[in-house]
């Protein structure tokens, strides 16, 4: 009668890899499915609503394919800043409707790094300061390339909107920052972050639309400054 090899039995699962460890042969865990993945989070601007409704699909199956080539939260956010800087380059070249494109690019990355880093439980306040730290960055490289290339080539009116749209931006951020540092949540605004991003991208694709667009991003930024002010 022949011995047993040691470590194996041919009727149980002694001799089997066990699951769970990749060092051991385990296939990766499985992609979550688009539709086990939560829709973008609800905001209180004007256009959430129906933009959520709208894009709830599209931005699962996005965010799925985030999650099944790797890419990890700070990936999309360092990328979102390399963008913003492509964008800046663009408008010193002149080249409004490519800048227009790249900037909804740069958007949407943005808009997928919170998502990946709570779908992967990386969120963290440490995290949150990064992300807020690199859209300042981001919007202060695109309006003030915006700023410098219109007053560059004499269109005054389109650079100072730019710069004053630059300016109620950050204020807004700012004060976000100083509420969250008092120990209270500052979300309110009927004009944010994707609003400000589809204005301008309309104002550089469309001929004859940029000074419409800063004095709109200009005119509902102060209004989100006020509504944070008396909220």
């Amino acid at each position: 009668r022949p011995r047993p090899v040691p470590g194996h039995h041919s009727g149980g699962s002694a001799g089997r890899t066990p699951r769970g460890d990749p060092a051991q042969g385990q296939l990766p865990p499985r992609t979550p499915r688009p539709r086990d993945l939560p829709g973008p989070r609800r905001g209180q601007s004007v256009t959430a609503p129906v933009l959520r409704w709208m894009f709830q699909w599209p931005y699962r199956f996005v965010l799925a394919g985030l999650v099944r080539i790797g890419l990890r939260a700070w990936h999309l956010t360092a990328l979102s800043v390399v963008v913003a800087a492509g964008v800046g380059a663009l408008l010193f070249a002149g080249l409004h409707l490519a800048a227009g494109f790249a900037l909804l690019v740069a958007g949407l990355l943005d808009l997928f790094d919170g998502a990946l880093a709570r779908l992967r439980g990386e969120d963290s306040r440490r995290g949150a300061l990064l992300d807020s730290v690199m859209d300042r960055a981001a919007d202060t490289i695109v309006y003030g390339s915006l700023f410098v290339s219109e007053g560059m080539r004499g269109a005054r009116v389109s650079a100072g909107l730019a710069l004053a749209a630059l300016v109620v931006g950050l204020l807004v951020s700012h004060l976000r920052a100083q509420a969250e540092a008092l120990g209270t949540t500052m979300t309110e605004g009927m004009f944010q972050r994707p609003e400000r991003v589809v204005v301008l991208f309309l104002g550089l694709v469309v001929p004859g639309a940029l000074v419409p667009a800063l004095a709109i991003l200009t005119a509902m930024g102060s209004a989100t400054v006020a509504q944070r002010l008396i909220a």
